[in-house]
């Protein structure tokens, strides 16, 4: 029987919630198709920074690099602990020390579930966006002079070196050349960013040559958003920089109807250093403890890690069971406008991954 070791991270807030309720799902999806999950679950979060001074342990990286793959609920206690602390210091800190490289997003509006943008359907929301992942805005160099007087100085460099920026384009093309339309956007700001951003279009069209079946055309990325909510119909696969892939995926996740949709993946492609998956609609502190989460996303988020663990069928079957529960629309967390709650939700996608046809009560 095929077996994957999980390591997880529940992290913070909502995150205690919907990691369980996901990973009930992934199980019933694993004993249809006769695999194993083991978990293994770590600590690492907001409260263990509190009691320690770490978000994450010293020897982190090297206890989980024999995990098959990392499962994270969701990391912020912005009330205890300041953002910039616990995000890079345990997210960051896993995507830059693993080489995760690529941060893929499905940007999809699921049916049943009314997005933001009026007159458009699911046929309309249906991308993938391709983000750079370690390096670029958030490569974390710079610093702060002469703190607290009027002569402060305060520098954040970008970093974009040539082999970062090439894996993720060329994996943007890959990608590109899978879906049936085969067409990218490149998000750039040439036209202000005369050093980033002209190297950035540089490498997009020596890359480019290597796919003349991928229609490529860039935009800038302040266009790009605003191409988002007009013409979403128009967009297929994206790729961006660091700071303009976490923007425009986040519009993203707004055009899917709820945060508690989007998902992501952190992938080191070359498998050298275990991937890992994340809803991405953060803890979520006003409703922590409720039982009102929605684990759509985090269920989501596990799809994706069993298709890149190999298991596509399963995964197939838990996004069929997402696409089900949206369509019936006889189960909606308060999210969605509804009054179920997390346990409900995760029984019910359980269900549609065990039934053949996905019917939901």
């Amino acid at each position: 029987m095929r077996h994957y070791r999980v390591a997880t991270i529940p992290g913070d807030g909502i995150g205690h919630e919907v990691l369980p309720a996901a990973q009930a799902v992934l199980d019933a999806a694993a004993a249809r198709h006769g695999f194993t999950l083991e978990y293994t679950q770590f600590p690492w979060g907001c409260d263990y920074y509190l009691e320690t001074g770490r978000m994450m342990d010293a020897d982190a990286l090297a206890r989980m690099a024999g995990f098959d793959a990392l499962f994270l609920g969701a990391v912020g206690d912005p009330a205890r602990v300041p953002d910039h602390v616990s995000l890079r210091e345990l997210l960051i800190a896993i995507r830059q020390g693993y080489d995760q490289y690529i941060n893929l997003r499905p940007i999809r509006l699921l049916p049943g579930i009314p997005g933001p943008l009026r007159d458009r359907g699911p046929a309309d929301v249906d991308m993938v966006c391709i983000r750079e992942n370690s390096e670029g805005e958030y490569a974390g160099l710079g610093g702060r002079f002469k703190r607290g007087t009027p002569d402060e100085v305060v520098e954040q460099t970008a970093v974009f070196t040539r082999k970062g920026t090439e894996r993720v384009i060329r994996y943007a093309f890959e990608v590109a050349r899978s879906r049936p339309r085969k067409l990218l956007a490149s998000a750039t700001k040439s036209n202000a960013c005369q050093h980033s951003m002209v190297f950035w279009d540089e490498i997009t069209d020596m890359v480019g040559r290597d796919y003349p079946d991928v229609a490529v055309r860039k935009y800038h990325v302040d266009a790009l958003a605003a191409r988002m909510i007009t013409h979403p119909q128009t967009l297929d696969t994206i790729v961006a920089s660091n700071l303009f892939g976490d923007i425009l995926t986040d519009l993203g996740g707004a055009l899917q109807g709820s945060l508690g949709l989007p998902a992501s993946a952190n992938l080191n492609p070359e498998r050298k250093h275990p991937s890992m998956f994340e809803p991405v609609h953060g803890s979520a502190p006003d409703i922590t403890g409720q039982g009102m989460a929605n684990p759509m996303a985090a269920v989501w988020a596990g799809a994706m890690m069993l298709e890149h663990l190999g298991e596509a069928e399963a995964a197939h079957d838990i996004v069929r069971a997402l696409e089900a529960i949206a369509a019936a629309a006889n189960v909606r967390t308060p999210d969605l406008g509804g009054r179920d709650d997390t346990r409900r939700m995760t029984d019910a996608i359980r269900e549609a991954v065990m039934t053949p046809a996905a019917t939901v009560a």
